[in-house]
């Protein structure tokens, strides 16, 4: 299938791109996805400055690196979340303001489109070798996240009436559907990360924000399998159930204990990498993630897009990691069968 190896920039922006760049490459990578945090893609200027998107391109062709995505998480979780002193530490400061939460995000909502028109113009700039191998020629991609109004209510207790959490998903609808209309006009997707603290963490609440959005056709995902294995949910189905929807793939592993657990799902308010937890993320290919299988339901899906390394492993050096799982990667990925294997018996 020869699909672009990517890594997602988002776990190395305490880098500037152009030390990045060098090191992506020799970790053995094809190309990034380049987060709009740090410097490795400024949303202002690429709207501001005529040669902003062209001299991108221009630093990621010195150094043989594709691009197929831009993401906005940080500024996309506060769009709909209930805003609080953290999302000081993950927003640039103009989204930030004064911390009003209305006006947070107001403004972060206002810069999710602003993501989308520069999206446009960085793709349009791009080599023509890009715009035909993106997973929907023709149609930009911003991955990132949502937000959600509802998430502190996952457990239900004290009790949580069905129209509270109706409401949530219409309190998604109204403030996402405007921000999809204009990446609609523009021919981007929105690709949202399906995980914990969104408004869609799993199957059943992905199907009822698309309902709530009625189906929008900007809408759609960023797959990534860690975020379902570790909560039991199951991530090949995902892909059979909404896989026309899906416009990256963040590949990333992660192990959860077959055993009883000091600290369960839910973490017990413990770091990453404590002893006794029930899960963590592992770097691809030492969790349990069945990643033949899911390259096995892309290509049912023929999908052409990115598979763009997600790494996190807290208890693996970065680059290490990085390294192998683009080894691991490129070993893994195939084509599918252009033929049956059986078809030379009835030949003559």
């Amino acid at each position: 299938m020869s699909r672009s190896i990517c890594l997602f920039t988002g776990q190395w922006a305490d880098l500037p791109l152009e030390s990045l760049l060098p090191k992506v490459k020799a970790m053995g990578f094809d190309g990034v996805e380049l987060a709009c945090w740090g410097d490795h893609f400024d949303v202002g200027r690429a709207l501001r400055e005529d040669d902003y998107c062209a001299n991108l391109w221009a630093l990621l062709g010195q150094h043989g690196m594709d691009c197929f995505a831009i993401s906005t998480h940080l500024v996309g979780q506060a769009v709909c979340d209930r805003i609080d002193e953290r999302h000081e530490s993950i927003l640039p400061p103009e989204v930030w303001g004064d911390g009003d939460p209305d006006g947070v995000r107001t403004r972060a909502a206002g810069e999710v489109k602003d993501t989308a028109r520069a999206a446009r113009r960085f793709f349009d700039a791009a080599p023509d070798s890009i715009k035909e191998r993106m997973a929907r020629p023709g149609k930009a991609v911003v991955n990132g996240f949502t937000g959600s109004s509802i998430w502190h209510l996952l457990y239900s207790f004290p009790p949580v009436a069905p129209e509270t959490i109706e409401k949530g998903f219409g309190d998604f609808a109204a403030a996402w559907k405007p921000i999809l209309d204009v990446f609609e006009q523009h021919d981007v997707l929105f690709a949202l990360e399906v995980h914990p603290t969104e408004i869609a963490f799993d199957i059943a609440s992905t199907r009822r924000a698309l309902k709530a959005i009625e189906g929008h056709p900007a809408f759609g995902f960023n797959y990534d399998p860690s975020h379902f294995g570790y909560q039991g949910v199951d991530y090949l189905a995902f892909l059979e159930e909404f896989g026309d929807r899906v416009h990256n793939c963040h590949m990333k592993d992660v192990w959860w204990s077959d055993k009883l657990s000091e600290a369960g799902v839910f973490g017990g308010h413990t770091d990453f990498g404590t002893p006794g937890r029930h899960w963590d993320f592992r770097s691809v290919g030492r969790g349990k993630v069945d990643f033949e299988g899911i390259i096995r339901r892309l290509n049912d899906l023929e999908y052409k897009g990115p598979l763009s390394v997600e790494w996190e492993d807290p208890g693996m050096d970065r680059e290490h990691g990085a390294a192998e799982s683009a080894a691991f990667l490129k070993r893994l990925d195939f084509a599918p069968a252009g033929r049956a294997f059986d078809s030379a018996f009835s030949e003559d």
